[in-house]
C-alpha cells in the first residue's frame, strides 16, 4: 500500500529549467503534491556518472555514501536541492535532458548544496528520507518498492542566491573537468524550452535571461 509521506524540502529548481516546489525569493513556502518512484538502470548509472565527479568538486566534496536521490514522476524538466546531500530530480529532466545539460542542472544544485543554501526547512509525517536512495547504492528499484505519494513543501532562494550557484556551478564544473560554459549553455536549453522566469511549480526565480548575462559578467 502506498505510504503517504511529508517530504520537505528547501530547494532552488534550476533556474529558469523547472523547478519543483516553490516560494518567491523572500522566503514564503508553497507545496505540492508529488510521487516517488523508482530508477531503471540506465538512470541509475547515468546519474552517478555525472554526479559523482561534481561532488568532489566542491568546497565541501561530499562521498558519494552521503548523498541520496530520489526520482519524482514529473513531466516537468526539474531538480532540487533538499539540504545536507540529498537531491531530488523530475523524470522530463531525465528525458529530456542531454548530459551536458543534466551536468549543468545538477551542477546547480550541487552548488546550492556546498554553499549552504538551505531555507528553512521542516520535516513532516515519515520524514524526508522517504523514497530516497544513497547515491552509491542506486540502483533498480532502489528508491521505493512500490510508488510514495507525499506532499513537497519549500521555501524558495534569494535572487542573489541563486545568481551565486550559477557562478559556483561553473567553478564547480571546471574543478571537475568539464566546461565552465556548460552552465550558460544549459541556461540558453531552458531558454529554449520556453521557461524565462522560472517554470513548473517554481516561478520566482530570476528571468533566464538575467542569469546568463549575470554569467557573462562573472
Amino acid at each position: 500500500m502506498t505510504n503517504i509521506i511529508a517530504l520537505v524540502l528547501a530547494v532552488f529548481f534550476l533556474p529558469g529549467c523547472a523547478e519543483l516546489v516553490t516560494g518567491s525569493g523572500g522566503g514564503s513556502s508553497n507545496q505540492q503534491a508529488v510521487r516517488t518512484v523508482p530508477f531503471s538502470a540506465s538512470q541509475s548509472q547515468r546519474l552517478k556518472n555525472i554526479m559523482v565527479p561534481l561532488l568532489a568538486a566542491g568546497n565541501k566534496p561530499r562521498p558519494p555514501s552521503q548523498v541520496r536521490i530520489g526520482l519524482i514522476d514529473d513531466a516537468d524538466v526539474n531538480a532540487a536541492n533538499a539540504g545536507g546531500g540529498e537531491f531530488y530530480v523530475t523524470t522530463g529532466l531525465l528525458q529530456k535532458a542531454n548530459d551536458e545539460q543534466l551536468r549543468g542542472v545538477l551542477a546547480h544544485e550541487i552548488a546550492h548544496d556546498d554553499l549552504g543554501h538551505v531555507a528553512r526547512a521542516q520535516v513532516l509525517g515519515a520524514g524526508l528520507n522517504v523514497g530516497m536512495v544513497l547515491l552509491e547504492q542506486l540502483f533498480p528499484g532502489s528508491s521505493a518498492l512500490t510508488p510514495i505519494a507525499g506532499t513537497l513543501i519549500a521555501q524558495g532562494y534569494s535572487r542573489q542566491e541563486e545568481y551565486a550557484a550559477d557562478r559556483h556551478g561553473m567553478t564547480i564544473l571546471e574543478r571537475a573537468g568539464y566546461s565552465p560554459q556548460t552552465m550558460e549553455r544549459t541556461l540558453q536549453w531552458i531558454l529554449s524550452l520556453g521557461n524565462r522566469g522560472g517554470g513548473g511549480f517554481l516561478s520566482s526565480h530570476p528571468a533566464t535571461e538575467d542569469r546568463i548575462a549575470a554569467l557573462r559578467k562573472s
